[in-house]
């Protein structure tokens, strides 16, 4: 494990991550999004691989993926955004088939 991923394993607010990569923030913003922010860094790491670069590389993608899961809530909302179940759910679309509808209409 590199110093990295060791010193991201003892941070644990929104604060924290934003601190140790550098990553400036309204801490008005952080108060109501904090767990929307990490959440959406926590989606951007997992879709990136990182293997093949050096530490000093792997920091500032980390940096830039976190800063991007940050404007992502700067310029958005949680409704929006989506990154918890309970959003996607909420805005979920049902669909009804033609023969469910036919089935729910009086007879004539």
């Amino acid at each position: 494990m590199s110093s990295i991923e060791t010193g991201m394993g003892k941070l644990s607010s929104a604060e924290e991550f934003l601190d140790f990569f550098g990553v400036e923030y309204a801490q008005a913003v952080v108060n109501v999004k904090r767990l929307h922010i990490l959440k959406r860094f926590q989606q951007y790491l997992a879709r990136h691989s990182f293997t093949s670069m050096t530490e000093a590389e792997r920091k500032e993608a980390y940096r830039g993926l976190l800063a991007q899961a940050y404007r992502d809530f700067v310029v958005s909302d949680a409704v929006t955004e989506k990154v918890f179940k309970v959003f996607r759910d909420a805005a979920g679309v049902q669909t009804f088939g033609l023969e469910q509808l036919r089935a729910s209409l009086p007879a004539r």
